[in-house]
């Protein structure tokens, strides 16, 4: 991805979103705007910046930005905390002047693995990009029609945005469809060189315009906990409460837990799929990790 393609369009899609009014500039009544949100010069005041300088920052032209800089910029066009940073990342993959060595793929490793296998609850261990490279029982029951008979790694959002059947899994499609880009989307800053996550934004780029005009947002969030709302085959809609959990060992892997309210439809729907998932016999298909990085090849 062009580096400074992005940093130009990050900036000018969070401009367009923040009023004078929100910003807390007057407003005069013969004031007609041609786009929407500030203009460059409002931002350059509000950051304290020239306008030359921060219209050669939204051109792409990050070489020497200041964190400083950058943090009154990120106020000024009030970032949240994904949005501020996105920015970091994405000036830090602009100044970088050699890429990063290509790192082997991270492994679930056996302790992982067991301690999954141990949780009553539905869980799988996924990478920064929807990778599901393990899963316990209860988890593949609840996944079933994601992750079918397929060998892991499976990746949820090309389930989520090229099989059909997906808009019916997930009760709220367009939401899970909207956080599902805006983490690809703050993953791609954090690692502008990885080859994996470049093809399949590619991939989804070309094949779902639903994806494409997703993408074309620049939003960006972090996936850390939510609800999941599904319309499962076996036990019909639940609503699961989610927490995503940092592998610190093993950088880029995440743990996801899903539970039920106590006392609730859904805990009652997964004592059942628990129970449908031992008489049934469904068991995990095993995983194909991905080849380790070859170290004689260097960066």
């Amino acid at each position: 991805m062009d580096r400074r393609n992005e940093i130009r369009e990050f900036l000018t899609s969070r401009r367009a979103k923040v009023t004078p009014a929100q910003a807390g500039l007057p407003v005069f009544g013969g004031d007609s705007r041609r786009v929407p949100g500030l203009r460059r010069e409002e931002v350059a005041l509000l950051a304290g910046v020239s306008v030359d300088y921060y219209t050669r920052l939204e051109r792409g032209g990050a070489r020497g930005v200041s964190d400083s800089v950058l943090d009154n910029l990120a106020h000024a066009l009030q970032l949240d905390e994904a949005e501020r940073t996105h920015l970091f990342d994405l000036v830090r993959a602009a100044n970088a002047t050699t890429r990063p060595c290509r790192k082997a793929r991270p492994r679930v490793r056996p302790a992982v693995q067991r301690i999954l296998d141990t949780m009553s609850t539905p869980a799988l261990v996924w990478n920064g990009y929807f990778d599901t490279l393990t899963v316990n029982r209860l988890g593949r029951a609840l996944f079933s029609p994601v992750l079918q008979e397929r060998h892991l790694p499976v990746n949820h959002a090309r389930y989520l945005f090229l099989d059909p059947g997906a808009r019916e899994f997930f009760s709220e499609w367009e939401a899970t469809a909207d956080d599902a880009v805006a983490t690809l989307r703050w993953q791609a800053g954090r690692n502008p060189y990885d080859k994996a996550l470049t093809e399949l934004i590619g991939e989804l780029s070309t094949r779902s315009e639903s994806f494409r005009a997703r993408w074309a947002a620049h939003n960006v969030h972090m996936h850390r906990n939510g609800v999941k709302r599904l319309q499962h085959p076996v036990i019909g809609a639940v609503s699961l409460p989610y927490e995503s959990m940092a592998i610190d060992a093993d950088a880029g892997l995440t743990l996801v837990a899903y539970t039920a309210e106590p006392g609730s439809p859904s805990e009652d729907a997964l004592d059942f799929l628990a129970s449908w998932a031992d008489t049934t016999g469904h068991e995990q298909v095993g995983d194909q990790p991905a080849p380790e990085a070859d170290p004689r090849r260097g960066c």
